[in-house]
């Protein structure tokens, strides 16, 4: 699993992967964080089509075109609001690594890089939301050969990656 799944610290909106997941709003309009940075790298363009979309309610997957940035497509999905943990946040989040995987497959898209959902201004706990970024994300993925094959848990800072290098090394351990 290892060779499948790896840990960056980074900018998303670099990443030469097919295709890069959005933490977006439900709108799916231009916000702040990494939903303003991709929207910034992808150009116009990608705030047309998500105005066309029509919103995605949370825990949901929605698909767009890349435009200018180099993954040739953005995975729109909303994280939950953190709330102290008792208002269905885990499954929520869980299930934001599961569509997306899921609409990868459906796309045969082979690559693709995840921000650490929900732990900005969304507040959810780091290492809480690394955990279940990366079980969930172990639990979706297809079999080997099938798409997608690579996963990058690409991080803003080296504290979150290091929560998600964690997060990796007590499941495969």
């Amino acid at each position: 699993m290892r060779d499948r799944l790896s840990v960056v610290v980074g900018d998303i909106t670099k990443l030469e992967v097919d295709a890069i997941v959005n933490a977006a709003n439900e709108q799916l309009l231009r916000g702040g964080g990494v939903d303003g940075a991709i929207h910034r790298a992808a150009g116009p363009e990608l705030q047309e089509e998500c105005r066309k979309i029509g919103g995605c309610p949370t825990g949901e997957a929605r698909i767009t075109r890349g435009y200018r940035l180099p993954a040739r497509y953005v995975i729109h999905t909303v994280g939950p609001v953190w709330h102290g943990g008792n208002k269905g946040e885990a499954d929520l989040l869980a299930a934001c690594y599961r569509n997306s995987i899921l609409l990868a497959n459906a796309h045969g898209l082979s690559s693709m890089g995840f921000p650490a959902i929900s732990t900005g201004i969304y507040g959810y706990p780091a290492d809480e939301a690394a955990a279940i970024a990366v079980r969930a994300t172990m639990d979706a993925l297809p079999e080997p050969g099938a798409s997608p094959d690579k996963v990058i848990f690409c991080c803003f800072s080296e504290e979150s990656a290091a929560h998600h290098r964690a997060a990796l090394d007590a499941i495969l351990q």
